[in-house]
């Protein structure tokens, strides 16, 4: 049944495909396995398992497409599930329109390796940082690095202790957990969060946002103070003249919870960011491109 599937399935044009929903449902079928735990498992999943012209049915892959998000399949998907990627695509369409405001922007630090941190206040969002900087390694090193191999960040940036993916909804949104690492000195204290992380490409430049979200495959941890990101978004883009060079832009806006001053959070995230290079720098270092 499966080969037969795939020979009818190789005959037809994927445009043609596309509009006929009976042969989505026949194609998931023939391969024999349910749906949802498909979907929850990942796109790696499908990946080895349904061939391309398949998993762009069920993607429905926005190749050439200028919107922003993923474009999913409203049917596959749970209210639930659906409510995360329209999270992730709306904390998207606000970092945008963050990074295209040119004024208002002031100087917080300047690294010696080039990372500059500017900061502006916003409505709802409060204080936004960003940080710019260039690293040495080419654009999709660093997707692979800060979305692929999400949970593997602890192994390298000493401020987590752990990452979770809970879900993944599609092949660009995803549900996590993070802990913030216990250390000596550090004025905040653990913190864990609860994200929606969305990924969009656009031509050549990776945009990686996050925000809070609540979950019930993670309720509040006793002991634990829930931290909130307003808005988190990594900006890749290769640098001009040289492809193995990226531009590496982070909006950061976050509300650590408790009884802390302000003024404490205003000088921890930014250098909360610098750190966070400086680790990454030194990972990359001793990492091959995959």
């Amino acid at each position: 049944m499966l080969s037969a599937t795939f020979k009818l399935c190789c005959g037809i044009s994927q445009e043609h495909l596309r509009k006929i929903t009976g042969l989505k449902r026949m194609a998931l079928s023939a391969i024999g396995h349910d749906t949802r735990g498909l979907m929850s498992k990942g796109s790696h999943c499908l990946s080895s398992t349904v061939p391309d012209y398949i998993r762009r049915i069920m993607w429905q892959d926005p190749a050439a497409g200028e919107k922003h998000g993923s474009e999913v399949n409203s049917s596959w998907f749970s209210n639930t599930e659906l409510s995360y990627v329209n999270q992730g695509e709306a904390t998207l369409r606000r970092a945008l329109g963050i990074l295209q405001q040119q004024d208002g922007w002031q100087t917080e630090t300047y690294q010696g390796k080039g990372e500059l941190v500017l900061s502006t206040v916003l409505p709802r969002l409060g204080k936004v940082f960003r940080m710019e900087t260039v690293l040495d390694v080419p654009v999709d090193q660093l997707y692979y690095e800060l979305f692929e191999k999400l949970e593997q960040m602890p192994e390298w940036n000493p401020t987590l202790s752990r990452v979770k993916i809970l879900q993944r909804i599609g092949k660009d949104t995803l549900l996590t957990h993070e802990i913030t690492a216990q250390r000596p000195g550090n004025l905040i204290g653990q913190r864990d969060f609860v994200s929606v992380r969305h990924c969009w490409k656009k031509e050549t430049t990776v945009y990686l946002v996050g925000t809070a979200t609540h979950s019930e495959f993670m309720p509040m941890q006793k002991g634990q103070v829930r931290a909130e990101s307003g808005l988190s978004c990594i900006v890749l883009q290769p640098l001009e003249g040289d492809q193995r060079q990226t531009r590496f832009t982070w909006l950061l806006s976050m509300d650590l919870k408790g009884w802390i001053p302000q003024s404490i959070i205003n000088h921890v995230l930014p250098q909360s960011q610098a750190d966070f290079i400086r680790h990454l720098r030194q990972h990359l270092s001793t990492t091959a491109q995959p």
